[in-house]
């Protein structure tokens, strides 16, 4: 039997299988294809280790690749994941550092994604996606507490003022102002009682004047309604009166436009009618004959002819 050529033979057999089982243990032939992206936190990231796990609304989709500060700003901490390829990233997925139970072991929550948002790309001068990053809820909480931390300070420096050796003295002052104002009232205690007494009889007589009030202020109500109804009634009156003018004043008017001129006619008839009866009045009296016989021609007086009287005008 050639010993050498078995012990090669095992010893080539021994690594094929222990490289069959590292290759099985990293995931062999499934093994998924990943896509980098990159996260760009502003806190610490202590806790947060390599191939620390990047979870999806809690599943796992892939590792923390590197972690390393910005050379730009030592104040932000770039990092790199390696995520499954088909995993919905999209431009409103978030990143936050979360930590796992009591253990404190630190890991990466992706959230957000909606169906209408487009797939996350990398942009024009960048080698990877930029996920947006929000503050971890040890950051938040750190950040509120030194924002009470600072008003605790500022407080207490304003109470420190307050209490200053200048106040304080002030302060003691007051006190023993308000002693002695206290300690001159209780001397005066019989007289601010009386005082009060004459108070509350001065409330009580003025009570009694309001009720009595009550009346006259009822009868004063009523003579202003009697008062208003009255005027009321002189503004109607007013009115009627003012129609009446209007009313005499168109007759009037008219008057002037219509009956004066037929009165004025009338009364150059009747001056024509006077005339007349005057004219027949004087001849009647001549000769009152002529009333039942009519006039007659007047007979020719001494030297007159008829053609001399035909013609006299």
């Amino acid at each position: 039997m050639n010993y050498p050529l078995v012990g090669a033979f095992v010893l080539v057999l021994g690594a094929m299988l222990v490289a069959g089982a590292l290759w099985l243990a990293s995931g062999g032939a499934s093994r998924k294809a990943h896509d980098l992206y990159l996260a760009i936190v502003d806190e610490s990231v202590a806790g947060l280790n390599l191939n620390a796990p990047v979870k999806y609304n809690g599943v796992d989709v892939g590792k923390v690749r590197q972690i390393q500060l910005d050379p730009a700003n030592p104040e932000q901490v770039n990092l790199l994941f390696a995520i499954e390829r088909g995993t919905p990233i999209r431009e409103d997925t978030v990143a936050v550092l979360k930590t796992q139970g009591l253990t404190g072991i630190a890991y990466v929550e992706l959230s957000g994604g909606t169906r209408a948002a487009p797939p996350l790309l990398a942009r024009e001068g960048s080698d990877y996606p930029l996920i947006r990053t929000k503050p971890s809820l040890g950051a938040r909480v750190e950040n509120l507490l030194g924002t009470v931390l600072s008003k605790l300070d500022s407080l207490s420096n304003n109470v420190n003022a307050i209490l200053s050796d200048a106040n304080r003295t002030a302060f003691a002052g007051a006190l023993a102002d308000f002693a002695s104002v206290a300690h001159t009232i209780a001397a005066r205690k019989d007289a601010l009682d009386a005082g009060i007494t004459h108070a509350a009889r001065t409330f009580e007589n003025t009570s009694r004047a309001t009720a009595q009030l009550g009346p006259v202020v009822e009868r004063v109500g009523r003579s202003a309604d009697a008062v208003a109804r009255m005027g009321s009634e002189v503004a109607r009156t007013s009115a009627g009166a003012a129609r009446t003018f209007d009313a005499v004043g168109a007759d009037v008017q008219r008057f002037g436009t219509e009956t004066l001129p037929e009165l004025e006619g009338l009364l150059e008839e009747l001056t024509v009618l006077s005339a007349s009866l005057r004219r027949l009045s004087e001849q009647t009296e001549r000769n009152p004959a002529s009333l039942l016989f009519g006039r007659r021609p007047v007979p020719e007086g001494p030297g007159e002819s008829s053609s001399t009287a035909a013609g006299q005008p």
